[in-house]
Parts: structure tokens; C-alpha cells; sequence
């Protein structure tokens, strides 16, 4: 593969996103904070650099895949990074942020004759590793189709708008996810409370109106109290205030996120910020122990 691609965060969700770009033949540096995660991306053929300038120079693609708006901003407005990327090279960053900060990043680099991408994805470690991950794009036409090979690899791409575009649809889509998972805490609750068995209720449900990916895995997460991190509850705080501060900003009321995102405050809150985010089922359990 003719494109030299960078790769900034190698967390979670990054180690296998970087995996699957390796696996597809493209030449890929990596950088991470804590070197030692990016190690095992060595025997796929990654060159793993010290720092983000050694990184960022003569790549035609670099992917920032990081947890927060603090995170990226501190990588995005460093001389290291600003002053060292090619002419005409293109920043995705696949991280999930608010959609002012993606428009404001997209600015920054126009200026500086760089393309931008927002780019954030929604499948969790599952889709990450088999590069199914849905992954919603926002951006001009000409660099989305310069960078579909690449994006391809980690799952399937969407253009959906300008710049800032793409966090847009992460929120809709951690909207849905929120209140899903909360929907499905509930029934799982109804079920252990009133006696019927909620595994053979997940079966019943399969295929009809009710059922979903998150029926399915989350559910049975709650069943069996198994709350090892896939998403973590924090990060999934951090996207309902996301929300709601990208609705307020057009004047838009949700009270269904609202009080999802109260509840994964209180989650918060009580120490269970590094759970998975399906351990809202403990914030349902502790309101009923009242």
C-alpha cells in the first residue's frame, strides 16, 4: 500500500482499529503515551515512534483515536503535531468529542493546507476487532473518498456531512445506545423481580420489535453480573453530556437522555466509572434497594 498512515492512541479500541490497518498491508507508525501498549502491534509490521513528531512527518493519513475533547486538543494544538504534518496530508480523528470541537480542529488545519475527517465509530472492542465497526464521517466528499481504502479496514464508513458532522451522528447514535441499555436494565430487572427467567424472556424476544444487539449482549451481561469493561460507564457519561450540551446549543429539550445521563452520574458517583457501560442494571438494582 502506497499511503504512509499514522495511528495516535493505542487504547481499547485503538490497538485493534491499528491491528486491522497492519493486516490490510498499509504502512503504519504508531504513538502512544504509555509506549508499552503499542508494543504488541510490533510483529505485525507496525514502527512504533517516540514522539507524535516523529509520527506525524511524511504521513499522508493521520488517525487520532483518543478518549476525550482534553485528550485530542492537547495532541491537535501541539507544535510537534501542527508543525510537522505534511502539505495536504489528511487528519482523521475517530476519537468521540463534541462537535465544536471537531468543526474547530477542521478549521485550524484548513488554514494550515491539511484535510480533516471527524471520524468516531460505534461497535465497541467486538467491532474494533472485527472490523465491522460503523464508522459515521464528516467532511468534504474529495477527502472522504481519498480516505475510504483506509477506513475501510476498520469497518464501514459513512459520509454523513460537513465536518462536526460525524460526532453529530455519534451522539444520535450514544442516544439510542443510552437509552437502550436502560431499557433493557429494566426488563431484565421486571424479570428477575417477578419471577420469570430472563434468559429464556432474551430468547422469546429474539427477532421481534424488542430485539437488538444490545438486548443480546448487554442483557446477558446483566444477567450474569459480568461488568468487565467493553465501554466504559465514564466515557459513556462524558457522550450524555456531549448530548446534551450539543442540544442545548440549537435549543433542543431531550428528557429521556437527560435523566439517563443522571443516572450514569449517580453510577459514576458510586465508583463504578470503570465498569462496563451495561452496569447501568446496578443504578435500576440500587434505586430499588430505596
Amino acid at each position: 500500500m502506497s499511503k504512509k498512515i499514522g495511528f495516535i492512541g493505542i487504547g481499547l479500541m485503538g490497538l485493534p482499529m491499528a491491528k486491522n490497518i497492519l493486516k490490510a498491508g498499509y504502512n503504519l507508525k504508531v504513538f502512544n503515551r504509555t509506549k508499552s501498549k503499542a508494543e504488541p502491534l510490533k510483529e505485525y509490521g507496525a514502527k512504533i515512534t517516540n514522539t507524535i513528531q516523529d509520527l506525524v512527518k511524511e504521513c499522508d493519513i493521520v488517525i487520532t483515536m483518543l478518549t476525550e475533547d482534553v485528550s485530542v486538543d492537547d495532541v491537535m494544538n501541539s507544535s510537534d503535531f501542527l508543525e510537522n504534518l505534511k502539505s495536504k496530508a489528511t487528519v482523521i480523528d475517530m476519537s468521540s468529542v463534541k462537535p465544536s470541537t471537531a468543526t474547530k480542529h477542521g478549521n485550524n488545519l484548513k488554514i494550515k493546507n491539511i484535510n480533516y475527517l471527524d471520524a468516531p465509530v460505534s461497535g465497541g472492542t467486538n467491532g474494533a476487532e472485527e472490523a465491522s465497526l460503523a464508522i459515521m464521517v464528516g467532511g468534504d466528499q474529495k477527502d472522504f473518498d481519498n480516505a475510504f481504502d483506509v477506513l475501510k479496514t476498520m469497518g464501514n464508513p459513512t459520509l454523513v456531512g460537513p465536518v462536526g458532522s460525524g460526532q453529530v451522528s455519534k451522539l444520535a447514535n450514544q442516544i439510542i445506545v443510552g437509552l437502550t441499555i436502560g431499557a433493557v436494565a429494566e426488563a431484565i430487572t421486571l424479570c428477575e423481580k417477578a419471577g420469570a427467567d430472563p434468559n429464556k424472556m432474551i430468547k422469546a424476544l429474539s427477532g421481534g420489535w424488542a430485539d437488538s444487539k444490545i438486548l443480546q449482549t448487554h442483557g446477558k451481561r446483566m444477567i450474569e453480573k459480568d461488568f468487565t469493561p467493553k465501554g466504559r460507564t465514564y466515557t459513556h457519561l462524558k457522550d450524555m453530556n456531549n448530548i446534551l450540551d450539543c442540544a442545548n446549543s440549537y435549543n433542543t429539550h431531550l428528557p429521556i437522555s437527560n435523566l439517563v445521563k443522571e443516572m450514569y452520574k449517580t453510577l459514576v458517583e458510586n465508583g463504578h466509572g470503570e465498569t462496563d457501560h451495561s452496569s447501568l442494571y446496578k443504578e435500576i438494582e440500587r434505586i430499588n434497594k430505596k
